[in-house]
């Protein structure tokens, strides 16, 4: 089971989404602000603020955030003034960690993330240091449920996807990052409504951890996506299931 695909799962075994709500609720609206800072308020002209929209109201987010959010971005609305950060980090049992950041002050994130690595037994490493163990994708996740898997698969490739996989409840789409947009729209229309698009770091292979080292690694990837400049973590580990659940 690759570590970048099964971080997600075993946020979905933490359950704890109605307490977390607030938070998730500005990750997503920190990325809709900056993306409309990036390419302006137009998500029709702005690929990366239509997905970072669509990633929003898959969560429910109220639609008056986003479009202040939105308005944050452009300078209608006074807001804060965000930078974008890519921390490179080994954690428990050798397991490379690509973290992404949206920062006012990279100074206090990165003392942040420094602190969490070193008390959760990892360590921040120089530019680098294990990003060429990965390769840059976007990723659409679609739920599985009541859908055929041939017929999905070959939507997803008609509509220029590079790879499909089904993994549990959900299939797996891979693009490449500028098309990220254009294969999620494409879905769209063909009635197939994705529950998250994402660009991530996917791992080329994987370590494998188990016991200790997978409980610990676990509680540091926790530990690492609650701080709030934190939007996503990508790993390249591999555990059992059993593991996940128990962490």
């Amino acid at each position: 089971m690759a570590g970048h695909s099964k971080w997600k799962q075993i946020k979905h075994y933490k359950a704890a989404a109605d307490a977390k709500r607030g938070a998730i609720f500005t990750k997503l609206l920190r990325e809709v602000t900056v993306a409309a800072k990036a390419g302006g308020g137009d998500p029709d002209g702005n690929a990366r603020l239509r997905t970072a929209i669509e990633n929003a109201k898959a969560q429910s987010c109220p639609k008056e955030n986003i479009e202040r959010a939105i308005k944050k971005g452009t300078g209608e609305l006074e807001g804060i003034d965000y930078s974008e950060v890519l921390y490179e980090a080994y954690g428990p049992g050798g397991v490379a960690l690509m973290i992404q950041a949206l920062t006012d002050n990279p100074t206090r994130t990165v003392a942040e993330v420094r602190a969490k690595l070193s008390r959760g037994g990892g360590n921040l490493g120089a530019t680098n240091s294990v990003a060429f163990m990965f390769d840059r994708k976007g990723q659409i996740s679609l739920p599985a449920a009541g859908r055929d898997e041939d017929s999905v698969m070959e939507q997803a490739l008609e509509a220029g996807a590079e790879d499909f996989a089904r993994e549990d409840d959900t299939f797996v789409v891979s693009t490449a990052p500028a098309d990220l947009h254009a294969v999620n729209k494409a879905l769209e229309a063909a009635g197939l409504h994705a529950s998250e698009a994402v660009l991530a770091w996917i791992p080329k292979s994987t370590v494998r951890v188990e016991g200790a080292t997978a409980e610990q690694l676990l509680k540091l990837l926790e530990a690492l996506e609650d701080l709030d400049d934190v939007q996503k973590v990508d790993a390249n580990f591999d555990m059992d299931e059993s593991a996940m659940a128990a962490g």
